[in-house]
Parts: structure tokens; C-alpha cells; sequence
């Protein structure tokens, strides 16, 4: 019989459990917090507890639901894992170093079932959903190799279309920003989707953290050939939601474009995503499509994507450019696809690099 994940329990859980096993109440904050706050994983050294309920946490639950497979480090020094789930399937995550941040993109499932063209995850289709404990034992697993620093945002931007796993990514979230968990700001949890319409209300009652669209047209049609959610829950739909969405004033909404050559970069382009963002608070980040194998479409020119720039800007719209870190080791958007070192394959001449662009 599979022994349940450790990190699937809430707090709420814990009590349930120690109630059930006749130990204090008080035992399961205790057992959360070593967790969560503590960053401990192993029952044995949580110290404040008994030796006998330190057994029977041992005994009764599984303590490393994802087991590293393998790493890989950026000339960035990003670094990306290759993880293993107990049922032997493998799912990636992203860490990020910034001068002043330490950003972790984690997934929510294995596989992916929504289909974008421009994203080598949507290949391999979707496996299953991740439990919630599988997705925190991303976040342990991230501080843990940092030692002595941790992860300061996360962004579920990693293998999956969060709002598809609904009810585990919520749980997963309200652990991060809880006080005896992560302690996270809510301002620095981003949930992007491609825009699951009835998730977005519902997340914007349950859970308002920070929410990122993957727009990436803003005319029904061509977004429709990119993305076939866009069939199902058009931008009409998709704006009526986000103007609802209870989005902080300071932070408001970011869209994610990918940069198309030919597909979505024309001046007439940006012309429909002024006038799709009216009424919204927004920052749109511009993002040169990344390469994967066998990929049909191409980046942007340099040109292109300054004058569409200049085109937002203008209209008080802030689009900087963001060459994403990892392409060396297909970590960057849109490029996970669970790969082994021996099966990343990169040409160095198609990777982006920081040029002259407004690029934070």
C-alpha cells in the first residue's frame, strides 16, 4: 500500500491526523512548521517531538515524494532539475537567480494538455496532475540546494497549465503564504494560465495572488491557431474575467507574449493589444520565442520587437523584454519537456542574448 505524501497535509490536516493517532493538538503545528518554515523533510530530526511520534511520522508517511534525477547548471547559473515522481515519471523545475531575487518555476503537472503551438511541454501531452505535496516538495527541494539562501517568488510557469489542477495548486499556494508555512507575500506567488476562464473568477474569490496571462495575440482568430484554449473561452471572455480579477493596484496583471516572427510582432498587432489591455492594469512581458527541436516558428528580429515596444510604451504601457534565462540548458520558457542532459540539444547560435532592448 502507498504511504500517503507528508507534504500534502495542510494544517488542518495535521490536527486531523494527531487527533486520530491520540497525540496534543499542538504536535501538528509543530509538525508543520519543521516542514514549511524549517525547511526539514526528515521526521527524525524534528527535534521538539518525541522519539515515538518521530517513528510513527517515519512509518506512516512518504517523506521524498520526488527523488532529483538529474541537474543542470546555465552559463547563467540558473539551474534546472530533472525530477522523478514515485510512479517513475519525470517532471522539470527552474531556479532563477536575480541580483536582488531567487525565482523558482515549478510545475504543476506532467505533461501538459493545452496544445500552444510555440511550447515543447504541449508535445507530450498531459500524464497527470501533480498532488499539492509534489508541487511543494519543489519548493523544499529548491531551498534545500540553496543552503544558505531561499526562494524568494514563484512562479508556476513549469510543466502544466496550473488552473487545469485547480484544487492542488490553490492548496499548494495557501501553504506558501501561510505564517507557519513559507511566509511568502502573496505579491510574490504568480499563477499564469492560458486562460481558464471559470478558474480565474474562482481563483479571484478562493486565492488572489499575483495572475499571469499567456496572451501572446489579442485577435481571436490568430490566438485561436496559437493557443485552441482560445476556442473554448475567447478574449472577450478572458477580458471580462480579468477585469474582475481583484488584482493588487500596485502589481495589476502581466501578460506573457511570445515574439513570433511574422505571427503576432506587426505594428497592426500591437495595435489590438492596446486596445484588448484598455481598462486593465497591465505590464506585458515580450519574450522572443525560445527554440526547441523541430520547432516551426522563429523569433522576432531585433527591430521588430523594438518597435512593438515602442508602440506599448507610448500608450503608458511598461513591455520590457525578457530574454530568458536557461536556454542553454533548455530551462527557459516553454522549452520543458522532462529532457536528460544527453538529450538537450542546443544551437548556441539561436539562443537570445541581452542586446540593446529595455530588459529587466
Amino acid at each position: 500500500m502507498t504511504k500517503p505524501i507528508a507534504f500534502d497535509l495542510s494544517l488542518s490536516n495535521w490536527e486531523e491526523w494527531t487527533l486520530q493517532e491520540s497525540i496534543p493538538k499542538y504536535r501538528a503545528k509543530q509538525i508543520f512548521q519543521w516542514i514549511f518554515q524549517k525547511n526539514i523533510t526528515a521526521p527524525s530530526s524534528f527535534s521538539n517531538l518525541p522519539e515515538a511520534i518521530r517513528k510513527k511520522l517515519a512509518e506512516s508517511f512518504c517523506w521524498e515524494p520526488l527523488i532529483i534525477d538529474s541537474k543542470l547548471i546555465s552559463e547563467d547559473e540558473s539551474q534546472k532539475l530533472l525530477l522523478k515522481t514515485s510512479d517513475n515519471l519525470l517532471i522539470e523545475l527552474v531556479i532563477m537567480p536575480y541580483e536582488n531575487r531567487t525565482t523558482l518555476c515549478l510545475s504543476s503537472q506532467v505533461g501538459c494538455k493545452m496544445g500552444c503551438t510555440f511550447c515543447q511541454t504541449g508535445k507530450m501531452g498531459l500524464k497527470r496532475n501533480l498532488s499539492s505535496g509534489e508541487i511543494l516538495a519543489q519548493l523544499l527541494i529548491a531551498n534545500q540546494i540553496l543552503e544558505n539562501k531561499k526562494v524568494t517568488n514563484v512562479v508556476f510557469m513549469g510543466m502544466g497549465e496550473p488552473l487545469d489542477n485547480y484544487d492542488a495548486v490553490v492548496k499548494a499556494c495557501s501553504i506558501m503564504i501561510s505564517s507557519d508555512g513559507f511566509n511568502l507575500s502573496k505579491a510574490k506567488v504568480t499563477v499564469s494560465t492560458s486562460g481558464l476562464v471559470p478558474e480565474i473568477r474562482k481563483l479571484g474569490t478562493d486565492l488572489p495572488v499575483r495572475l499571469a496571462i499567456s496572451l501572446h495575440n489579442a485577435d481571436n482568430e490568430k490566438r485561436s491557431k496559437l493557443m485552441p484554449v482560445n476556442r473554448k473561452y475567447s478574449l472577450d471572455e478572458l477580458k471580462e474575467a480579468l477585469l474582475e480579477y481583484p488584482a493588487s493596484s500596485r502589481y495589476g496583471i502581466t501578460f506573457e507574449y511570445v515574439m513570433i516572427d511574422g505571427k503576432n510582432d506587426s505594428l497592426q498587432d500591437a495595435k489590438k493589444l492596446v486596445h484588448f489591455l484598455h481598462g486593465i492594469k497591465a505590464k506585458v512581458n515580450l519574450i522572443p520565442v525560445n527554440p526547441f527541436p523541430g520547432m516551426p516558428i522563429t523569433a522576432s528580429t531585433e527591430q521588430r520587437i523594438r518597435e512593438f515596444q515602442m508602440y506599448l510604451t507610448k500608450r503608458s504601457i511598461p513591455a520590457p523584454v525578457r530574454y530568458s534565462k536557461g536556454q542553454d540548458i533548455s530551462g527557459a520558457c516553454g522549452q520543458l519537456a522532462a529532457k536528460r542532459k544527453e538529450e538537450v540539444h542546443m544551437d548556441p547560435r539561436k539562443l537570445h542574448r541581452k542586446r540593446r532592448l529595455n530588459i529587466i
